[in-house]
């Protein structure tokens, strides 16, 4: 019976150079849920007609394997559900609790492309309609609500979401809802994704929402850089989440953390809280690491560190806007490498659209307390715009041993309605930033 294996220290040759320093590897969060269990039972989705020849269509075998265990729900230790090596075509399908979605080396679990067989699902009650367009969205291909104790994990198969026919339609507004992300699970807790390969994403690759105790840890995303929205890990409105050791290319940010759009997310007031986000590698047109531009409920104590980024948009970019209120605050981003950015950071007060006219523009968001430090970047466009509201300062923000290069010159930071202090970076910092007054904060 094969069994989860621990998790490896691999996601792709990149994620796995930054594990090389014993003092790296030695940091970890992966506590934050426990370790994949040895199930009491054990099953195939072949025993249930499904067929790894990439042309049957496995939907209706992979609904039967997952009532199978839930009917099951009281046995001891839960079920391992088994995905032999193949390629295995299907339909979106649930999951349930107590289980472990396995995908053995060689499993592509792969995406359907007749859009008509993806049904619809409600919107989530804090965006209020569909992200892209009113209405509900299409179900995510692997879904869960309300569930408990889930893994997903395996021998770094592959969960392949044949985006192109979603970004085609993309283009050519023909799209009738939301496209539907690879992997979503709502209000869920004791979740571990590990050791997956995750490629085209119709949309957003990873969404844990309204989860919390969360490890996302040694997984690869890939998505050509031209594929729009295709975000790799969107935490959104989740607590005691753990993204580390994983390599991600994709056509959006890299990972970005959200909690609600605009009046639903405030309405609905639920903060994403106590991130931590270790060792990651990746590529991509937008932004390394992100916070928003959705962040109505609130984005507090977040720890990002050991990044190491190349051929981005931005490495770093905190963005909200008016009418979204909320907070972001308690946010530390250290130990960062950058090798070719248009900017190095960006922290905004004007970025991202809005669901529908009954938001109201004057509901400010707060940003506070923000920590930027020992950064390195070379090929570097601009070093870094800060953009404030003029009614909502963003305050307390602090660079500190930030070097920013460009291949020839670089140009210097640009910042407005903005207070906080700057010790030991390059370019010069603006003058916003440079208040001796306020560097105390920067070397606590």
């Amino acid at each position: 019976m094969p069994t989860p294996p621990a998790l490896r220290l691999l996601a792709g040759a990149a994620a796995l150079l930054l594990l090389l320093s014993p003092a790296v590897a030695q940091e970890t969060c992966s506590g934050v849920a426990p370790a994949p269990p040895r199930r009491g039972a054990w099953m195939s989705v072949a025993s249930f007609g499904g067929r790894g020849d990439g042309q049957t269509l496995n939907t209706a075998a992979f609904a039967r394997a997952v009532a199978r265990i839930e009917r099951r729900r009281g046995a001891r230790g839960g079920t391992l559900l088994y995905v032999p090596p193949g390629v295995w075509l299907t339909g979106p399908f649930n999951l349930t609790s107590h289980m472990t979605l396995f995908l053995a080396r060689g499993a592509v679990i792969r995406a359907t492309q007749d859009t008509s067989s993806w049904p619809l699902v409600d919107p989530l009650p804090s965006y209020g309609r569909g992200r892209e367009l009113p209405g509900g969205r299409y179900m995510s291909l692997i879904h869960g609500n309300g569930l408990q104790d889930v893994f997903i994990t395996g021998e770094n198969g592959t969960i392949d979401g044949q985006g192109s026919v979603w970004w085609d339609m993309w283009k050519k507004r023909t799209l009738p809802f939301t496209r539907p992300h690879l992997l979503e699970l709502m209000y869920s807790t004791d979740v571990v994704v590990s050791n997956v390969v995750f490629q085209d994403s119709p949309f957003w690759n990873i969404h844990p929402v309204y989860c919390s105790n969360v490890v996302i840890a040694n997984v690869t995303v890939l998505a050509p850089h031209d594929s729009p929205n295709t975000d790799g890990i969107d935490i959104d409105s989740s607590n005691n989440v753990c993204i580390e050791d994983s390599y991600i290319s994709a056509g959006d940010d890299l990972i970005s953390v959200k909690s609600g759009w605009d009046e639903y997310g405030i309405a609905f007031g639920r903060p994403s809280s106590g991130i931590t986000i270790r060792r990651i590698t990746g590529s991509g047109p937008f932004a390394g690491f992100a916070v928003g531009s959705e962040t109505s409920g609130g984005v507090e104590n977040v720890l990002v560190e050991h990044l190491n980024f190349f051929s981005m948009g931005v490495g770093i970019h905190i963005k909200t806007n008016s009418g979204r209120g909320g907070f972001i605050r308690n946010i530390t981003v250290s130990e960062v490498t950058l090798n070719g950015a248009r900017y190095g950071l960006r922290i905004a007060g004007d970025v991202g659209g809005h669901p529908d006219t009954s938001y109201n523009p004057n509901v400010l968001p707060i940003v506070e307390s923000v920590m930027i430090k020992n950064v390195w970047g070379q090929n570097i466009r601009q070093a870094g715009l800060i953009r404030g509201i003029r009614n909502s300062v963003f305050s307390r923000l602090c660079l500190s041993n930030v070097k920013l290069y460009g291949s020839t010159s670089i140009g210097p930071w640009k910042c407005r309605d903005v207070s906080g202090g700057a010790l030991d970076v390059q370019p010069s910092p603006c003058t916003e930033l440079a208040s001796t007054s306020e560097t105390g904060f920067c070397t606590s």
